[in-house]
């Protein structure tokens, strides 16, 4: 066909592929940015075609949830319960900051896809093989993750970069009344 373009062959949909769209589109505006018509429009299909992979936006919001928490590393069979806890906690961290919708979704769904039952069964493994209780393991991890969640969210939202903190303390400090909060650094 010297001359002529070879017809181009679009990749078949399939549920893997609308949920890396989504996760791409989530990535770039939050979900709130996530719609259905939005999704087929980048995958190049009607909207209507997507449900032959997904049931709603509520399966890709789980899907997507889903994803992100495969992206978390898990902890290792044998590594001291210690180390495994923290490295997965900076993984954590590190994923949720690629993924700055995430905390609140994970917050806020029940999770129960395929890859959250492995990172569960994982850190609960974990601190079970170092003897914490069904009990306490449950409370460990959930104290573990508010951190991550909270400390995340914190970073995500806080109002200065790091190197700003400064320059913004020296801007506000000043404004207290002396002797009003007489611990604050203004006064030391």
């Amino acid at each position: 066909m010297y001359g002529h373009e070879m017809p181009r062959t679009r990749e078949p949909l399939s549920t893997e592929r609308v949920l890396r769209a989504a996760l791409a589109l989530a990535d770039a505006g939050g979900t709130d940015a996530l719609s259905m018509r939005r999704l087929g429009q980048d995958l190049g299909v009607e909207a209507m075609s997507l449900y032959k992979h997904v049931a709603n936006k509520d399966a890709i919001l789980d899907g997507i949830a889903d994803l992100v928490v495969s992206e978390i590393a898990l902890p290792e069979p044998g590594d001291g319960w210690k180390a495994a806890m923290r490295e997965r906690g900076i993984s954590a961290h590190e994923v949720l900051l690629r993924h700055p919708w995430a905390c609140a979704l994970l917050m806020s769904r029940p999770n129960v896809g395929p890859a959250m039952l492995r990172y569960a069964n994982s850190t609960l493994g974990t601190l079970r093989g170092a003897g914490f209780s069904v009990r306490l393991a449950d409370h460990a991890w959930n104290a573990m993750d508010s951190h991550i969640y909270g400390y995340t969210l914190q970073k995500l939202n806080f109002p200065f970069d790091p190197g700003q903190y400064a320059e913004a303390a020296g801007t506000y400090l000043p404004r207290l009344p002396d002797g009003a909060y007489p611990t604050s650094p203004r006064w030391r």
